[in-house]
């Protein structure tokens, strides 16, 4: 009997060589089956709740693109320098431009203009071409009261040399050379980089060859003059602008002017015409007035912006009963008080302002059925026109309606501010959710590997039992024989063989 349970044993490890040939059945589906099925409610579960989380980041994102959008159109109306604006304008925008802040006082200025200022420009002697030798030696340019020196030799004593050296020497006081060639010959000219009585240009030389002379231009220290010329001559003379506003004489050395008025600048383009013996000196008019129409922009701007921040919470927190589909934010008690306190800021009535406008409403912004806001364009224009100062303290400066959001709005998109909190923990949960699941997959792997094993010995036990029955089965029907006449056979009922006896 031992070498039929070891024949059986050796049989019946080459019997199983794949999963299921013993009991007949489908272990691996019946492992992935019941594998997923263990998993499932946690698996679901986690899914769900990365769905959530994924739609919640998505929502805070768009909410803080719209709450940015907004913020930006605050930047206008709560600095009182720009809403408060002022037009300038000139009855000849030939004559000069200009341009005004909030610091102007609305009126009309009388403006005549003499002389424009102007920089200083010097001009050499001819001589034959840019390549000509000038001479070598130490050459000074002083331009008010900065001056620099350049030493020349014969790397660079030639019109050209001299004209590049000035250009790139350090320390330039404020001259730019250049050569100029016509029929009698190449010139060199320096122009003054500044206007103004005080910028004049000399130009001294030392040492060297002597040649250097040529480019000398000092009005302090005058010499003979030669007919040809032999040094440097002025062909503009270095000037201040002179002008008058409302016939009270002014000077500038540039022709840019920000001192004469407050809060006015004016780029002075030409002189007037000059009078005659019959006429007066012609001048233009300058006219400082409201820059309502900016303001109108501005505002209408910021509601534009509003009505799109308002429009995006709207739909994040809404619920649709048709779908039964909620929002994102649905609930979302950040929302809900942002939305309160928003309504609260837009709302308010300022009491401290008694002779204008003192509530959004009153300049013609005001809550519609929609949840949104709209803005009367008469209404606003009319406030501006009649006291642009009233509405700009309506909505700019400490107290104002514009500067109150900014500064409530601040608190959810600054960096470190509520929104980004909320971003990092709504990813920080992402991240557990990712690592749970993680987890989940690696249990249920060595899950699948217990129940592969298990059903494997099981498989294995079943084909060992069956090996055992075809064995003993094929044992007894080979002991069988037909004896003769006087045998009898009886079943054994352990096969489809028969045990023959003999009586």
């Amino acid at each position: 009997m031992s070498s039929v349970a070891s024949s059986t044993a050796s049989t019946a490890t080459t019997v199983i060589s794949s999963q299921g040939i013993g009991s007949g059945l489908d272990i691996a589906s019946i492992v992935s089956e019941l594998t997923t099925a263990k998993a499932g409610p946690e698996t679901n579960a986690l899914n769900r709740s990365k769905t959530a989380l994924t739609a919640q980041v998505s929502a805070f994102g768009t909410f803080n693109s719209a709450l940015a959008t907004f913020q930006a159109t605050l930047a206008t109306l709560k600095d009182p320098t720009k809403l408060a604006g002022r037009t300038a304008t000139l009855g000849d925008s030939t004559i000069a431009t200009a341009t005004a802040t909030s610091a102007a006082v609305p009126g009309q200025y009388k403006l005549q203009v003499q002389n424009l200022a102007s920089a200083a420009s010097l001009s050499s002697p001819p001589v034959a071409s840019a390549n000509s030798t000038v001479g070598t030696g130490t050459l000074t340019i002083k331009v008010g009261n900065v001056s620099a020196s350049l030493t020349l030799d014969s790397t660079n004593d030639t019109l050209e040399g001299i004209a590049a050296a000035i250009n790139s020497g350090t320390g330039n006081p404020g001259v730019t050379a250049s050569i100029i060639t016509t029929t009698d010959g190449a010139r060199l000219v320096l122009s003054g980089t500044h206007t103004g009585a005080a910028n004049g240009i000399t130009v001294t030389q030392s040492g060297g060859d002597g040649g250097l002379v040529a480019l000398v231009y000092d009005p302090a220290n005058p010499t003979v003059p030669t007919v040809p010329p032999t040094r440097l001559t002025q062909t503009q003379a270095a000037l201040d602008a002179n002008f008058t506003i409302n016939d009270y004489p002014a000077t500038s050395s540039s022709n840019q002017v920000s001192t004469a008025i407050t809060g006015v600048t004016f780029n002075l383009l030409k002189p007037t015409a000059a009078s005659t013996s019959t006429t007066l000196a012609a001048s233009t008019t300058l006219s400082i007035g409201n820059d309502t129409a900016g303001a109108q922009t501005s505002i209408g701007t910021f509601v534009s912006a509003l009505n799109g921040l308002l429009t995006s919470i709207q739909s994040l927190t809404s619920y649709d009963p048709a779908t039964q589909t909620a929002g994102p934010l649905l609930g979302n008690a950040v929302m809900q008080s942002f939305q309160n306190q928003l309504s609260k800021i837009l709302g308010q009535v300022n009491a401290g302002i008694s002779n204008g406008p003192n509530s959004l409403a009153a300049i013609g912004i005001g809550a519609n059925p929609q949840g949104t806001f709209s803005s009367n364009a008469t209404t606003l224009g009319n406030a501006l026109t009649a006291n642009l100062d009233s509405v700009g303290k309506l909505l700019s400066g400490p107290n104002g309606i514009a500067t109150q959001l900014n500064t409530f709005v601040s608190q959810y998109s600054q960096v470190g501010g509520l929104l980004d909190t909320i971003s990092a923990s709504l990813n920080s949960s992402l991240t557990d959710n990712a690592k749970q699941l993680a987890d989940l997959t690696a249990r249920m792997k060595v899950y699948s590997a217990t129940l592969t094993a298990e059903y494997n010995a099981m498989d294995a036990a079943v084909a060992l039992l069956k090996q055992t029955q075809t064995y003993l089965t094929q044992t007894f029907n080979s002991g069988s024989t037909a004896s003769g006449s006087g045998s009898t056979s009886t079943s054994t009922g352990l096969g489809s063989g028969t045990v023959s006896t003999t009586g």
